[in-house]
């Protein structure tokens, strides 16, 4: 009984992930609150992405906001310049994302830890600097703006409703997708050289395909996430996708913990909403928001090293903890 009801969990999930996603804008009728849960929606894509690369394969990626930008000025620049229909525009946003990853992933495929970390980290450097210099494409310092919002047909639903379905809907694909792969043959595989590399060799698994395949799938849902943030935001800068991004991005997995989708997800929505708590408690005192807002930064270095001294395995090894300790007392 007890199996059954594991195999069947991400299917449960799911279905009341999808039930509280379409119910939520019946009951919320600030649009900007709506705004803030649909950026919410944006960083779980790309921190399911990076679960699977971090979490579960154990590649550091310290340059991850790069592929996010990718994505956002590619999908930007073929709506608002080109003419291209949106959903094309993300198809190719996503694909060029990809193949920045697969770029990125095979001349690093003999570094670990801090030096892969070091190679991501000059990556998103230099990207970076490409998009303040392609003037012709994103506009530099000034940004890509007239990026037009996506239609729906003969629907007629309110842009923020609509901006907020279109990025939850796809969210709940995305994690039904990664929660596969966790559970699937290429999850273990990557948890198996997430262990041992050698080991991982010895039990006939590929190290090199399964690098390049975690590093191009978490880079094709980091450009998902920028080319829904450009279609509903409208506007894309350089500022959205600099280090401060990648540090927040690493952040969530890494108090998430390894080995779990469920957790960096988690820590995905929390940290989000840690950035509009205004929103969330709006009781909150000018003082509080103010601190909370200046020292943003400064609180998510201060979870990372937390969660490193105290909880090494994040928020989903304490649940593990728990689930045994429950397990074995009863």
């Amino acid at each position: 009984m007890g199996g059954a009801w594991r195999r069947h969990l991400p299917a449960i999930v799911s279905a009341a992930l999808a039930v509280v996603v379409l119910a939520l804008p019946l009951a919320v009728s600030d649009r900007y609150l709506l705004k803030v849960f649909m950026f919410v929606g944006l960083n779980v894509i790309t921190v399911a992405g990076l679960a699977v690369l971090f979490g579960l394969a154990g590649q550091v990626s310290l340059g991850h906001a790069a592929f996010v930008g990718i994505g956002a000025y590619a999908c930007g620049f073929l709506t608002a310049r080109a003419g291209w229909p949106w959903p094309a525009a993300v198809v190719a946003a996503v694909a060029i994302a990809a193949a920045g990853g697969l770029a990125l992933a095979l001349p690093t495929l003999r570094l670990r830890g801090h030096y892969l970390g070091m190679a991501t980290l000059g990556f998103s450097m230099i990207l970076g600097i490409a998009f303040v210099e392609a003037k012709a494409i994103t506009g530099g310092n000034d940004g890509l703006s007239g990026i037009p919002l996506p239609a729906f047909g003969a629907l007629d639903l309110d842009p923020a409703t609509a901006s907020y379905l279109l990025v939850w809907g796809t969210a709940v694909l995305v994690l039904l997708l990664a929660s596969g792969i966790v559970r699937g043959r290429p999850g273990r595989a990557m948890t198996a050289l997430h262990g041992s590399e050698m080991g991982a060799q010895a039990c006939g698994i590929d190290p090199i395909r399964v690098k390049v395949t975690a590093f191009t799938l978490s880079a094709a849902l980091a450009g998902l996430s920028g080319a829904l943030y450009a279609l509903t935001v409208g506007f894309v800068s350089p500022t959205s996708f600099a280090l401060e991004t990648s540090i927040i991005l690493l952040a969530m997995v890494v108090l998430g913990g390894t080995r779990s989708l469920a957790g960096p997800v988690l820590a995905a929505v929390l940290l989000t909403l840690l950035t509009y708590v205004d929103a969330i408690l709006p009781g909150l005192s000018k003082e509080a928001v103010a601190f909370l807002q200046d020292w943003k930064g400064d609180i998510y270095g201060v979870v990372i090293v937390a969660v490193m001294l105290f909880a090494p395995a994040g928020i989903a090894g304490v649940a593990r903890t728990v689930r045994t300790r429950l397990g074995g007392s009863s």
